[in-house]
């Protein structure tokens, strides 16, 4: 499960974003022996075993290893360097705040707080009395006071204290905070300027580079890890602009906040979430690039908030079933399939459609469903995006411009119509109109039109494939479907290619669906 690693005592310190895996958020410490030549205090080098030294010449590893061995270096100096801008955060938990209440009461403390437990018991000392904190960590920007962190660990507090390498404390408030990127900026007053570390190019971080990283693991205060950059553009669902660098090194809660260096002491991340089976560290750790947290940064010191671009597309990725469908390659489907089109957005005038695959967008290729959502949160409002179209197998081009992106985009629901009924048996559906009764039984909008699921048969491909009842199919293989004896002979008709698409509206949200048949079975019998 992923966890969020800020430390909490006495509470569980779970994401404070929707718990839909435990994400442990806080403090992911990464730092690894790194093998770059000619760093200070390198070690003696390993030597590998030969006929010369005693052992059998046949040795594979010998053989391999003919290379001169690299030494192992220190990294203290690159720490020593970087460690007095990187502070603890300890934040007090409001009143009205039930992140802590809501979860379990064993997360926070695991076998630490255990370990504190028994130490005072065994003692028969009372346990001392803390107020619900969350524990994280945070990194000086600016000379000025300025510190980075996570959302999560400061979003439900009353007081938030920064605590320094020298254990000095101040005061801290929150200059914005972002919840969709999970950062925020806080600002301490102080008459003397701060040492500070400076922002990496995370677009130029390879898998397989060493990262160095410090944070409050456990609320015990600096603890510096090593490892390797094991991933990029990690997506774990957590929003819609997840780009997670995958990092190795051991990051466990309290370290929520703090940097991700490169060998070069720059701030290639902001150290995130975990994913743990148990609550500790298994070396799967996420840092929010840099290149992303920059610019957020920068827009919550000008502001105290982030404006993002938007086009006004809902859009999903394309799966095997799906570019089969659509005539694309099923064995590497690429680009952002547009699900639905708001009226009268930017993608709306610039003529998408649904059922529009967009392949690039100002250049840049789309390769997977999230790169759209992140580029065009990117691009500042006002500029015009060339978007490259995939429409019935011709390639064309339009272009957008892009707008701030709207505070509550709402979904509207309501009623109307009369209800014959259709099945299809091969596909395990049973289909019937859209009328006042049905719209308000499965909460279908009122501008939605299609065919409502009204029964699913069991082990059928439509009950494999997730159909439930209230789901309304708007189309068949891109062609409007009104009626359910439309839509069953459609659905007969297209099942003979072996797989059809749908497009599938749930609740007000559409998304297209690929479904796959035995070609020559009988798709329908209208009822």
């Amino acid at each position: 499960m992923f966890v969020g690693t800020h430390s909490r005592l006495h509470y569980s310190s779970l994401s404070s974003r929707r718990p839909l895996r435990a994400l442990l958020f806080g403090g992911v410490a990464s730092l690894g022996l790194a093998v770059a030549p000619g760093l200070a205090g390198a070690q003696s080098p390993i030597q590998a075993p030969t006929a010369e030294n005693g052992h059998s010449g046949n040795n594979i590893t010998a053989q391999v290893q003919r290379e001169p061995a690299i030494a192992l270096p220190s990294l203290s100096p690159l720490v020593e360097r970087v460690a007095p801008a990187v502070v603890n955060i300890s934040a007090r938990l409001n009143d009205d705040s039930s992140e802590a209440a809501d979860q379990p009461a064993d997360e926070g403390g695991s076998q630490f707080d255990d370990m504190l437990r028994r130490f005072f018991e065994n003692r028969g000392m009372p346990r001392p009395n803390h107020q619900a904190m969350a524990l994280g960590s945070g990194f000086i920007v600016d000379p000025d006071g300025y510190i980075v962190t996570n959302n999560h660990v400061v979003s439900h507090s009353d007081k938030i204290t920064v605590i320094f390498k020298d254990n000095s404390r101040h005061p801290a408030k929150v200059i914005g905070r972002d919840e969709k990127s999970d950062l925020a900026l806080l600002k301490i007053d102080t008459k003397e300027k701060l040492p500070f570390v400076t922002w990496g190019d995370s677009d130029n971080v390879k898998v397989g580079d060493w990262v160095v990283a410090d944070g409050n693991a456990f609320g015990l205060g600096g603890t510096v890890t090593a490892g390797i950059v094991s991933a990029l553009g990690r997506n774990i669902n957590e929003g819609p602009y997840d780009d997670f660098i995958q990092i190795d090194a051991p990051i466990n809660r309290g370290n929520s906040g703090g940097p991700t260096f490169n060998l070069s002491g720059e701030v290639i991340g902001i150290n995130t979430a975990i994913y743990s089976p148990s609550g500790g560290s298994v070396g799967i750790g996420f840092a929010i690039p840099s290149a992303t947290a920059k610019g957020v940064i920068e827009q919550l010191k000008a502001g105290g908030h982030v404006t993002r671009g938007w086009l006004g597309v809902a859009i999903q990725g394309i799966t095997p079933t799906i570019a089969r469908s659509l005539g694309l390659n099923p064995d590497q489907p690429e680009g952002a399939l547009v699900a639905s089109v708001t009226p009268d957005s930017p993608a709306a005038k610039a003529g998408i459609k649904q059922g529009d695959v967009i392949v690039s967008a100002g250049g840049h290729p789309i390769k997977a469903v999230h790169d759209l959502p992140r580029l065009v949160a990117n691009t500042p409002v006002g500029q015009k995006l060339e978007l490259k179209v995939l429409r019935n197998g011709k390639d064309t081009t339009v272009t957008a411009e892009v707008v701030q992106m709207p505070q509550n985009l709402e979904q509207v629901a309501s009623d109307q119509s009369e209800s014959p009924e259709a099945s299809t048996t091969s596909l395990g559906l049973q289909l019937a109109a859209i009328d006042a009764r049905s719209r308000q039984q499965y909460r279908i909008p009122k501008e939605v039109e299609g065919v409502v699921v009204t029964k699913v048969a069991n082990d059928s491909p439509a009950a494999v494939l997730g159909l439930q009842p209230g789901d309304v199919i708007q189309s068949v293989d891109q062609q409007p479907v009104k009626g359910p004896e439309q839509a069953a002979s459609a659905l007969k008709q297209a099942s003979g290619k072996g797989t059809i698409l749908l497009l599938l509206n749930r609740h007000g949200a559409s998304q297209f669906v690929g479904l796959s048949v035995t070609p020559g079975v009988g798709g329908g019998n209208p009822g």
